[in-house]
């Protein structure tokens, strides 16, 4: 495919096309991954504007009440179930449409995905501007998380399938990159628009167009991968989409013969591709490709990233502060996401991983530890200001262990690991679990914060001392590897090599 690089070699080994980074590459790529602003703006803005004054009064009211009663405990006053529906609406929504997109994709293609994803979400975000009730608030998240479902489909695969083999952890990442850039456009936003009465907020959730603006633009701009063509019986463009992005002078013959090839097997198992995924054949793509989503969600790390400003006011930031400590953060995640797409590709995805992991469980067990011993104690609502700012240093270091393991690999991973013939079905399939979790997370996060206080981030830790053994155990190093011979990389583990075919033998009978 478009996204190996190499080609399968008689004995399993893999044979380099000699393609190199082009000005192609680079401008589609960024195209494509610019995706990611959707979703970045869309959780920094919600999160800053749920706390807003000017928010809260116009929408949530008793939340206001509820803030100022002495009363109610410090680790309870956002609890408000329409409040986090306002939020976890647009991942509910994401879910649905993402169970569809699987589909429209193969149909249409991955461009034409991103002009349908960008054209909802620039919808959504005319409609949240304009809001005079919940109810249009909760339209426009939804149409917002519709469009979210769509592009979050295509992005990811359209760079594995665009990017050379040798550098496609770096070119996947950059989805994440935009996300982060998307979190800190938006926590800046709100930093200056809090600071005006009555509207401000309108501000910040209009200004969630931009990036839909973008992608609408730019997908007139790039072409559809070549794989995605071929999928299509657009032989002739595909070939001339891959000479585009491998260079003028590249030979690429043999990638287009090894794309023609693996889209023919697809073709031949396109029938039933989710049932397949099932099967014990697939059986190491389905673990791998449902536990990386389901770990990534449960690093605490996301409603850590939208609820940052609300958690920085219950520790005892006062509104302009809690916006500040948001973009700080978001900083943070960015220079972090920036490391990480340059060391990925040279040290692998496993390590980075596992130290992301132990770094975040860490940090979330120190925060843990203030808050039990500080918040709401010693005859105060708030904790003293010097453990308010360790909390937001311990939340910045685990956003940037976070942001140099767990936030970009979890984008490359999936992208990798699933034959193209159910690459679809599993893309499908790890989006639709990602953006279910983020709804139900989301939704009971604060309730979860009310009811069992410092506690939650314990819970958390938990899950990622669980899926640092996962990774050491059971996930393979896939850096370099190109699509078109991953598998070999299943059959070399201690584990998967049980369901995975001998590729020597296929590769003799693909010979014959």
């Amino acid at each position: 495919m478009a996204g190996g690089g190499f080609i399968a070699a008689d004995g399993g080994g893999a044979r380099d096309y000699g393609e190199g980074i082009t000005f192609s590459v680079v401008v589609t790529s960024l195209m494509a991954a610019s995706c990611g602003l959707i979703w970045g703006y869309d959780s920094g803005v919600s999160g800053g504007v749920t706390q807003m004054d000017s928010f809260l009064s116009k929408f949530f009211s008793d939340v206001i009440s509820g803030r100022k009663n002495m009363k109610v405990d410090a680790y309870c006053k956002y609890d408000n179930q329409w409040l986090t529906a306002f939020t976890s609406s647009l991942f509910l929504a994401g879910t649905l449409s993402s169970l569809v997109a699987s589909r429209v994709t193969m149909r249409v293609g991955r461009q034409a995905i991103m002009l349908i994803g960008g054209a909802l979400f620039l919808s959504g975000s005319i409609i949240n501007a304009a809001a005079v009730n919940i109810a249009m608030l909760i339209i426009g998240r939804m149409l917002l998380g519709f469009g979210l479902g769509f592009t979050l489909q295509a992005a990811p695969v359209y760079l594995s399938e665009t990017a050379p083999a040798r550098w496609r952890g770096a070119f996947t990442s950059a989805y994440n990159a935009f996300v982060v850039i998307g979190i800190l456009s938006a926590t800046i936003t709100n930093y200056f628009t809090n600071r005006i009465p009555d509207w401000g907020w309108r501000v910040s959730l209009g200004l969630a167009a931009a990036p839909g603006i973008i992608i609408v633009l730019g997908a007139f701009f790039v072409s559809d991968t070549p794989i995605s063509l071929v999928m299509r019986g657009r032989h002739d463009k595909a070939r001339a989409a891959l000479q585009r992005i491998r260079g003028a002078d590249a030979d690429v013959d043999a990638e287009f013969k090894d794309i023609l090839r693996a889209v023919n097997v697809a073709r031949e198992n396109d029938e039933g591709a989710f049932r397949r995924l099932f099967s014990k054949e697939y059986r190491h793509c389905l673990v791998v490709g449902v536990a990386i989503p389901v770990f990534y969600q449960f690093t605490g790390m996301i409603v850590i990233s939208v609820f940052s400003p609300v958690i920085f006011r219950t520790v005892g930031f006062n509104s302009q502060k809690a916006i500040l400590g948001s973009v700080i953060n978001s900083l943070t995640n960015l220079v972090a996401t920036l490391l990480s797409s340059i060391v990925m590709d040279r040290i692998g995805r496993r390590i980075l991983l596992v130290i992301g992991g132990l770094g975040m469980m860490l940090c979330q067990v120190a925060i843990s530890w203030i808050m039990a011993v500080r918040l709401g104690k010693h005859e105060g609502v708030t904790m003293p200001q010097n453990y308010a700012t360790g909390v937001l240093v311990l939340i910045c270091t685990c956003t940037f262990s976070f942001g140099l393991s767990w936030a970009p690999l979890r984008w490359v991973v999936p992208s990798e690991i699933y034959p193209v013939e159910v690459r679809s079905a599993g893309q499908a399939m790890s989006i639709s679990i990602t953006l279910c979790i983020a709804f139900a997370e989301l939704q009971v996060f604060i309730a979860l914060l009310c009811a069992m206080k410092y506690a939650v981030f314990l819970l958390y830790v938990g899950w990622l001392l669980a899926m640092t053994i996962f990774v050491v155990m059971f996930l393979p190093e896939t850096k370099g590897v190109p699509l078109e011979t991953m598998r070999s990389v299943w059959a070399h583990h201690w584990y998967w090599r049980r369901y995975v075919k001998d590729e020597k033998l296929d590769n003799q009978e693909d010979c014959l």
